[in-house]
């Protein structure tokens, strides 16, 4: 008889305490196959360095990684607490092809009935943006920016052929901007909002698990 192919595993990846405390605490009910949530710093060469030790570990081999936390969002009408999928990630090292976002926004419009989600592509910053920056990167064709998503998913694609995905919640907006996640109610929206999102992100992984060769 013979055994079962081991899947793929899920590499969840964010930046900061409060969005991996979001995830450590939220719904982890669900998952099809084994996952790590990863804390990995913030700033892009934070990332990528995390990113990049992680995938270099046997255990990862074939992982699909999802980027994911809290965006700025640039798109007017967009408000804390809306979700971000992405089609594509972006930074001035290249652009990286999201997979199968049409069904991360299906799962997520079910597991958060009510809640409005945004596609489109998803830039990378080395800092935080505000003011005059964030309409120059509307303008480019940008719905939303972050700084760990594009180098995440970067380092993911160069260690290998693999699954990649994005998925952010708006904590501050053009007519929302945010000055420190907590202190008002945008930030405590966008957090509730992670804390709700794995179940999506586990539904999207059982759909894509390939056998390990």
């Amino acid at each position: 008889m013979s055994k079962r192919p081991v899947p793929a595993p899920l590499l969840i990846a964010c930046a900061l305490g409060i969005e991996h405390l979001a995830l450590r605490t939220g719904d982890r009910g669900g998952a099809g196959g084994p996952y790590t949530v990863v804390r990995t710093g913030m700033g892009p060469r934070a990332a990528e360095r995390s990113i990049t030790g992680r995938l270099a570990a046997p255990a990862f081999a074939g992982a699909a990684v999802l980027a994911t936390g809290f965006c700025a969002g640039l798109a007017p009408g967009m408000h804390p607490g809306d979700l971000v999928v992405a089609e594509e990630t972006r930074d001035p090292r290249g652009t990286v092809p999201c997979v199968a976002s049409d069904l991360l926004v299906k799962e997520l419009t079910r597991v958060l009935p009510g809640r409005t989600v945004h596609t489109g592509p998803l830039t990378g910053s080395d800092h935080v943006v505000r003011g005059v920056e964030r309409s120059d990167l509307r303008a480019t064709g940008a719905i939303a920016v972050d700084m760990e998503s594009a180098a995440t998913l970067l380092a993911a694609v160069r260690a290998g052929v693999r699954t990649v995905a994005a998925v952010r919640v708006v904590v501050d907006a053009p007519e929302h901007e945010l000055v420190r996640i907590g202190t008002v109610r945008g930030g405590i929206s966008a957090f509730r909002v992670l804390r709700s999102v794995l179940p999506a992100f586990f539904e999207w992984h059982r759909s894509l698990l390939l056998p390990r060769r």
